[in-house]
């Protein structure tokens, strides 16, 4: 099976964390697919993931002590492997996993996803489980010296024949189940293992392995970053999408930060391969995290900086928001059709200049020959910043060619052969040439 034809284009669609951190259930998860068939949908939006601790009865208990609760209440079947939480989900009750669900998601013309955290439950270790098609129980399958700084509740998986085993039975229950993407934590990058051998490398080979046999096309994303650029090669031959940045929230430095990490990533996206920028903390965020919903502390311009980073890069695109509280300056970031058309098979993005206070990025679709430029203004005030048209390498174009603000959905003309326009601070302006 070719993994590369799971996802041609950078996956679009929603996940739970950034509004509902480790809380999120079944009616909420609900909602928002129906949000996104009636709304999203036609724009190209459709995967519904339910991010982390969903095996968890207590999550979000006692959120202002723990954020993953140390040997918490949490769902497991007899072979160690981890259950959505009946008391949240409960269509998941008498062994039926997340198969509801995925049921209903699909029944909207959507896809289901969910995270998992690498490894093993050191529950299913300490009570010596048995292993689905392994001869070891998991506590012989279990690396105890392989764990997650910030989550406490897997160890590593061995790369022995057994340990393949696990993750074998893992793929195939999820495959049962109709899952169609995976996000993996503590995997891409891990905080702990700096001068010792980190075996998430291995079980990322492990995780595509079992993919490959499990008979179902899963999309692979690998988190948290940032991603070594020196593995890029091992990221694109066994995942989809690999974060290159650590969780990313609505912060302009974090946001201007992520200019470097695009320059650094762009020749390594291509088809079923897509470094992430993470997902797009709009809207209204945080009601799980214990101290209150806001509203994103982006500007509008820097809410515009981030749409077009995302798709003139082409990363995959997932919302943090709650949808339905999404408002209607938020709906129409999300479905500006020729924005995200930026994503398109046939598109190559690729940064052109870059200094601390301004940044242009070219995106061409190589088929149509149709060509984009974004003029992003970092500085904190406004500027009039310009692009020579020879620049962009398309030799066909003439001094005066006809400009489309892509935003603002308005004509303009380059002037003696060059794309002048005044940008607000933390903006940017995104035309189509000729």
């Amino acid at each position: 099976m070719d993994k590369n034809k799971f996802a041609l284009t950078p996956p679009m669609g929603w996940n739970s964390y950034d509004y509902y951190d480790t809380t999120v259930n079944e009616a909420q998860v609900k909602a928002n697919a129906d949000y996104m068939a009636a709304h999203l949908k036609a724009f190209g939006w459709e995967y519904v993931v339910v991010d982390i601790e969903w095996y968890s009865n207590d999550a979000g208990t006692v959120r202002d002590q723990f954020q993953y609760i140390p040997f918490g209440d949490i769902e497991m079947d007899a072979y160690g492997r981890l259950q959505p939480s009946p008391e949240r989900f409960p269509s998941s009750a008498g062994g039926k996993g997340f198969g509801p669900l995925a049921e209903y998601v699909h029944s909207l013309g959507l896809k289901f996803g969910i995270h998992i955290m690498r490894g093993i439950p050191r529950r299913a270790a300490e009570q010596h489980c048995p292993v689905l098609g392994a001869k070891e129980t998991a506590d012989r399958i279990a690396d105890p010296s392989s764990i997650c700084i910030w989550n406490p509740d897997m160890y590593g998986v061995r790369g022995t024949e057994d340990g393949q085993a696990y993750y074998d039975s893992l793929l195939a229950m999820y495959a049962q189940w109709g899952v169609d993407f995976i996000k993996c934590d503590d995997i891409c990058d891990s905080r702990l293992y700096r001068t010792e051998p980190f075996s998430g490398w291995e079980e990322t080979r492990m995780l595509h392995r079992a993919i490959e046999k499990c008979g179902r096309p899963i999309v692979l994303s690998l988190s948290p970053g940032p991603a070594h650029i020196d593995r890029a090669w091992e990221y694109c031959r066994y995942a989809n999408m690999w974060r290159i940045t650590d969780d990313f929230w609505d912060d302009w430095s974090l946001l201007k930060a992520m200019f470097v990490r695009c320059e650094m990533w762009q020749d390594h996206v291509r088809e079923g391969c897509f470094p992430d920028c993470d997902m797009l903390p709009l809207g209204k965020l945080g009601k799980g995290f214990g101290n209150g919903e806001w509203e994103t502390r982006f500007t509008r311009e820097e809410q515009r900086t981030m749409m077009t980073l995302w798709c003139m890069f082409r990363s995959p695109l997932m919302i943090g928001a709650e949808l339905t509280l999404l408002d209607d300056w938020t709906l129409s970031l999300l479905t500006n059709a020729q924005m995200l058309a930026l994503m398109g098979e046939n598109c190559r993005g690729t940064q052109l200049i870059r200094t601390e206070t301004y940044a242009v990025w070219k995106n061409k679709d190589v088929v149509s020959g149709r060509v984009c430029v974004a003029l992003f203004n970092l500085d904190d005030a406004d500027r009039e910043l310009s692009v020579e048209l020879s620049e962009l390498g398309e030799a066909a174009m003439a001094d005066t060619a006809a400009l489309y603000e892509l935003w603002e959905k308005k004509e303009y003309s380059a002037v003696s052969g060059r794309i002048v326009t005044q940008v607000p601070a933390h903006g940017v302006k995104v035309y189509r040439v000729g």
